[in-house]
């Protein structure tokens, strides 16, 4: 359990930031750019969670948030040697986490028709600020690889963000009337 009596301890003023296994590294460190593009997608989701109002899919969002947490857990937590084994000491993403995701996906997805152009980033409020949270989440995709070029990543993490940008474009399409609110590309249209 977490307890935060004092929000600021100053411990960063030297501009490093501390990890769970007690090292710590420059807050510029490709793990802390990850960590904090994951933080970022949260925030976004949670705009996104609050427009949707009431319901199965921001209660979706809010569960998909709560993973997030884990997801900094994760790779707040460094593992040198590639093991990645969630322990009672040691919060990781897990399969199961993408699993349900991707189960989340088809279910949305069946109700939907397919795709004849790509669309843009709009239509109703609640898809604006889903799209706003998949664009998030892919920056937090492209923070995590660059991290996982340099150090060892856990791969489930890396499938988790991956699967989550893919969900939020199928709610922003539910979001919007099902997608007949999608607003469709038109290429060179103002040309």
């Amino acid at each position: 359990m977490v307890k935060l009596n004092k929000i600021y301890t100053r411990t960063g003023d030297d501009g490093t930031t501390g990890l769970v296994d007690g090292s710590r590294l420059p807050k510029h460190a490709a793990r802390m750019e990850a960590i904090g593009a994951v933080d970022e997608a949260n925030s976004a989701l949670g705009l996104a969670a609050v427009a949707l109002g009431e319901g199965d899919h921001a209660d979706a969002i809010y569960r998909i948030q709560n993973d997030l947490f884990d997801l900094g857990a994760d790779l707040a937590t460094p593992a040198e040697d590639g093991d990645f084994a969630p322990s009672e000491m040691v919060l990781r993403i897990v399969p199961a986490q993408v699993e349900l995701l991707e189960k989340a996906i088809d279910a949305l997805n069946d109700n939907l028709e397919p795709l004849t152009s790509f669309v843009l980033p709009g239509g109703s409020e609640q898809a604006a600020r889903l799209h706003v949270a998949r664009a998030s989440a892919r920056r937090a995709e492209r923070a995590m690889t660059a991290m996982a070029d340099a150090e060892p990543t856990n791969p489930q993490a890396l499938a988790y963000i991956n699967r989550l940008s893919d969900y939020l474009f199928v709610l922003a399409r539910v979001a919007n009337d099902g997608g007949k609110g999608d607003v469709k590309w038109i290429p060179g249209a103002n040309r």
